[in-house]
């Protein structure tokens, strides 16, 4: 019995000097992120539609990267509405009827009159339902459910039949306008902000 476990103890010794049958992926470690040349492309998003290697703080590394498509995605969808919502109110667009407590607002200090008359409460709560069916969706998504990020089956049929490449030239449109509209709303709220004045705010 003693030989036994001397010998399955060299044995075991002797493996951990074995040489690794692990291949790593060279190309993915040495390629050069196309967004930041000066950092390597992040391996996590490869495949991805619109990848540009642009993840400097790795966060692919740690967390699923449809979890962060599916995110990208639904702040680019909301940043598009809120930078057309946001310049439709400093442009006079209102919805009738127009609650007294929120004449003459603009955009920019819609907010605070919104809370104070009580409608943003009302968007809280129906916003917090979505985000549970949301999250279930994320839920089933990231279980294997299939789905893809940020598909709700809402296009209204006009993928239907549609080659592969047409629905991954609509999937690249759609994120580069998400990223761009992103960026465009941060824009537009420091400028009416810092300018207080109506659109285009110069």
């Amino acid at each position: 019995m003693m030989k036994l476990a001397v010998i399955a103890a060299v044995a075991g010794s002797a493996a951990g000097f074995a040489p690794t049958t692990t291949i790593k992926a060279t190309t993915a470690l040495s390629a050069k992120s196309q967004a930041l040349p000066f950092l390597e492309s992040p391996p996590n998003c490869e495949g991805y539609v619109g990848n540009v290697g642009f993840d400097p703080f790795r966060f692919s590394d740690f967390a699923p990267v449809d979890f962060l498509r599916e995110a990208e995605l639904k702040h680019g969808r909301i940043c598009m509405m809120a930078w057309l919502g946001w310049v439709s109110v400093d442009c006079g667009l209102r919805v009738l009827p127009v609650p007294e407590a929120l004449e003459g607002v603009t955009a920019a200090t819609a907010h605070d009159a919104s809370v104070e008359q009580g409608g943003l409460s009302q968007m809280f709560l129906w916003f917090s339902l979505l985000e549970i069916i949301d999250g279930l969706a994320i839920q089933q998504m990231l279980e294997g459910s299939g789905r893809q990020p940020g598909d709700f089956g809402l296009d209204g049929g006009l993928l239907r039949g549609k080659s592969d490449a047409y629905i991954e030239e609509m999937k690249l449109k759609e994120i580069t306008h998400c990223r761009l509209a992103m960026l465009a709303f941060s824009g537009v709220v420091t400028q009416a902000v810092l300018t207080q004045g109506p659109f285009p705010y110069v």
